[in-house]
């Protein structure tokens, strides 16, 4: 008995062969679409390898955490040096005021000075010197927040009211 494309062998055969056709090409599809995901990945994930997308990121996440680490600690090593760093420079000379005057009124031309160099709690010291004709002076006086240990000429005061100024970096020449 020959089968006839009209009988239902023959309909069932058409559509089986219809079927395995679309199936094939859909699997065309498939395959150069995942030519394409693999063409993208070696994009990603550099020369083909054993590596996947997931290794690839399981990677990633592991470097990210290595240097957040390692920035954590950079930065806890750098707090501390910046800390020293502040330590040492709070005794440090950060404010100066220069103030001059003629000590003898003998018009001289202001060469008598009294500076106060201090640092940020204003202690220090204040230089003072006091030039006359035939001599010159020179006397020291430790400073303590502000206050001289020994007491301050009026232009030592002068001097060291000058220097706590804010932005204090100051000459004055004291009225004669």
């Amino acid at each position: 008995m020959v089968a006839s494309i009209t009988d239902t062998q023959g309909i069932v055969a058409l559509a089986a062969a219809g079927v395995g056709g679309v199936s094939l090409a859909a699997c065309g599809y498939l395959a150069l679409s995942l030519r394409r995901v693999r063409r993208a990945q070696r994009v990603v994930l550099g020369e083909p390898g054993e590596r996947d997308l997931v290794a690839h990121a399981v990677g990633l996440q592991d470097a990210f955490v290595a240097l957040r680490e390692y920035v954590e600690d950079a930065s806890a090593r750098l707090d501390s040096r910046l800390l020293g760093a502040e330590t040492a420079l709070a005794g440090a000379i950060a404010h100066r005021a220069l103030v001059r005057y003629d000590a003898y009124n003998e018009q001289s031309g202001h060469q008598s000075f009294s500076i106060a160099l201090l640092d940020d709690t204003d202690s220090g010291l204040v230089l003072s010197c006091i030039h006359h004709r035939d001599q010159a002076r020179v006397y020291a006086k430790q400073v303590r927040a502000g206050h001289g240990e020994l007491a301050l000429s009026p232009e030592e005061l002068e001097a060291v009211a000058l220097a706590r100024q804010p932005g204090s970096s100051q000459a004055v020449a004291a009225p004669s």
